[in-house]
């Protein structure tokens, strides 16, 4: 995961900025009544720490890429950085009052150990909370019309709900809780399906390069001749279409809450 976010992370912060209504149900969910502190783990450039963190609710920011922890250190030199992995978090045992992650999951190399060291570092009875996309809402994404060989990777990396809810039972998690997330016309962070009601975004280079699945040199190829197809369905408004074709009611993200109970 490091060696990917670093690569992609020139200009990550200039589409990937908090979004105010991900930022409020985080904030909801995670409901941060206690003085202490908190941990944002994957943080990356710190774009939903930052936002989060308060002088009474002081947030952690762990994440595995240096580039990334160089950027949030140098914007935000009033909160901790570590470098660190969810399987490997560089804090000590019931030191967290609660966690929160974003688009996190996917790049965990082992789920069970990462929500074991959570579970770990959390006190009892605080709140975690991750916003994440599986595989099953990730197939039903339009993107997979134009660039099916990219999505297809995307959806493999994906951690199914099944073996999230698995992990986190293991780890010690004894109920994980539900929030459906679908993708609004104002989204400000432009991660994957940013452009899910408009797809005129997907021709902009700059949002393509905060997006891992399109910046991924293996699909440079099927991207570039997507791009096509999508800018020729744009001006003569099939896309419309297409997107139609598409619409469920499964959520196109989720939050994932839980609480540690012992």
């Amino acid at each position: 995961m490091n060696a990917k976010y670093d690569a992609i992370g020139k200009g990550y912060n200039d589409t990937r900025t908090a979004d105010p209504y991900l930022l409020e149900r985080l904030h909801y969910h995670l409901n941060p009544i206690h003085k202490g502190w908190y941990l944002d783990i994957g943080c990356g450039t710190g774009n939903y720490t930052s936002k989060l963190h308060t002088k009474e609710a002081n947030f952690i920011g762990v994440d595995p890429s240096q580039k990334m922890l160089e950027k949030a250190q140098n914007s935000h030199p009033d909160i901790v950085w570590k470098l660190g992995t969810a399987e490997n978090i560089p804090l000590e045992n019931n030191s967290m009052e609660g966690v929160i992650g974003t688009l996190t999951l996917h790049h965990w190399s082992d789920l069970e150990k990462g929500f074991s060291e959570l579970f770990r570092v959390m006190k009892n009875y605080t709140n975690v909370v991750f916003f994440t996309a599986t595989p099953e809402q990730m197939k039903g994404y339009w993107l997979n019309h134009y660039f099916p060989k990219m999505m297809e990777a995307s959806i493999v990396q994906m951690p199914s709900l099944e073996k999230i809810t698995q992990a986190m039972s293991t780890a010690g998690f004894p109920d994980v809780y539900l929030e459906r997330y679908f993708i609004q016309p104002d989204l400000k962070d432009h991660f994957l399906y940013v452009g899910k009601h408009d797809a005129r975004k997907y021709l902009d280079a700059s949002i393509r390069n905060g997006i891992s699945s399109f910046s991924h040199l293996a699909h440079q190829e099927e991207v570039q001749k997507g791009l096509k197809m999508l800018e020729k369905d744009i001006a003569s408004g099939a896309i419309d279409n297409i997107i139609k074709s598409y619409e469920n009611h499964k959520g196109d993200y989720l939050f994932l809450l839980s609480q540690k109970e012992v």
